[in-house]
């Protein structure tokens, strides 16, 4: 019998996984899944589920979700992607990440299944989340999706309540490449009398979200048009604001499907994510004095989101530690953060990273302060050398970026 890391590398090893390998891993249909799931006796069919998808907010919105439920007293499954440290963050009950030797077991036994379907990572992660719920017999379980919607892996599910955060140009080789192609491959997740909660609209993308609504007889609620009362949560960072009211409008909806959930239960869910559900990466305070933050935005929505954030923060000089994958317009992503800044070029370490040799050449010249480091590790060495009591040092660019620091 494997060991658990072992059974994880066997995992890398075997099964294309786009963060690691980029479109090779990606599936155009659900044939996959769906006879895995099949092989497996549908496991999805035996618990309640919450279905959420968009561009940015999605992961936070499960995990405030999550924490609500669990403090309302539900047994609270809890699927999203990618991970930062332990594939097991992919797969938790209560915030408890699934046990390792259910992992060993899953992949012993069904390996030969694996194999002959030529499954990804990504496939038999969500078959692996299905079955431990189904197992642990939870009475609610949060499925994020992975990049899309209409095809992703996920979306085998008859969920409560289907939500939607928002729509912005990420991944747009699979999703189409403006707001209304995105939104409608995202709105593949709307399901024929299942209500849906949007987030955040454009002009672009809520006729396309009436239309599928309309479609599929399901009542769509828009979170933006509804005025409700914000609450503290523990998740830093000013964009959270628009989470939570996406998760408050998604509660109101919930509790009128029969749920029962109470105020203090919202209160204390927003209050204590991190606690509940183990959430890292979103506004990630590391350190302070100087003040250091992670953050995995990766894409133009989420990081006009993190520029308002730094901007709002009081520091003397900006010091930031930034790593890519290589299908990111990196010149794009720069004009983000000011040009003022010290910026620590870096790999991070997987397959698809931005090597430093072709970074070097991109980088635009207004930048004048840039050092380049083969490695996360050297780069935040230096950036905390350079840096004085009341500086700010940032961290992101990428989830792998990240993933190296905290």
């Amino acid at each position: 019998m494997r060991t658990y890391q072992q059974t994880i590398d066997w995992l890398f090893t075997n099964l294309p996984m786009f963060q690691r390998v980029g479109a090779s891993a990606m599936k155009a249909d659900l044939t996959n899944i769906t006879a895995l799931c099949e092989y497996l006796g549908n496991p999805q069919e035996k618990f309640k589920s919450i279905h959420i998808a968009g561009t940015n907010g999605k992961g936070s919105t499960s995990h405030m979700l999550a924490s609500v439920f669990q403090e309302a007293g539900y047994k609270t499954g809890l699927t999203t992607s990618p991970h930062l440290k332990d594939f097991r963050e992919r797969i938790r009950v209560n915030g408890v990440m699934a046990d390792q030797d259910f992992v060993i077991d899953f992949v012993e036994k069904h390996e030969q299944k694996i194999l002959e379907q030529k499954a990804s990572f990504f496939e038999i992660a969500i078959a692996m989340a299905f079955e431990y719920f189904a197992q642990k017999q939870v009475d609610i379980a949060i499925i994020e999706t992975g990049l899309g919607g209409r095809l992703d892996s996920t979306n085998i599910i008859i969920p409560e309540l289907s939500i939607i955060t928002n729509i912005g140009l990420d991944h747009t080789q699979f999703l189409g490449n403006t707001l209304d192609k995105i939104a409608s491959e995202k709105g593949g997740i709307i399901k024929e009398g299942v209500p849906v909660v949007i987030g955040e609209t454009t002009q672009e993308t809520k006729p396309v979200f009436v239309g599928i609504a309309k479609e599929r007889n399901s009542e769509i609620i828009f979170a933006e048009d509804n005025f409700y009362q914000d609450l503290p949560s523990d998740l830093q960072g000013t964009y959270q604001v628009k989470n939570r009211r996406t998760v408050i409008n998604a509660i109101i909806q919930l509790q009128k499907q029969g749920w029962k959930i109470s105020e203090d239960n919202i209160r204390n869910g927003l209050l204590n994510v991190v606690k509940n559900t183990n959430l890292r990466g979103r506004w990630d305070i590391l350190g302070h004095n100087p003040l250091i933050v992670a953050d995995t935005a990766h894409n133009p929505h989420g990081l006009v989101e993190v520029a308002k954030q730094i901007n709002q923060q009081p520091y003397n000089q900006l010091h930031l530690v930034l790593g890519f994958v290589n299908d990111k317009d990196v010149t794009s992503i720069l004009n983000f953060f000011p040009k003022m800044a010290t910026y620590y070029f870096c790999e991070p370490d997987v397959p698809r990273k931005y090597e430093i040799d072709e970074l070097y050449k991109i980088i635009p010249e207004d930048i004048k302060d840039k050092h380049f480091f083969d490695t996360v590790e050297k780069a935040l060495t230096a950036a905390k050398n350079n840096a004085k009591e009341n500086d700010l040092i940032y961290i992101g660019g990428s989830t792998f970026v990240v993933a190296e620091v905290i």
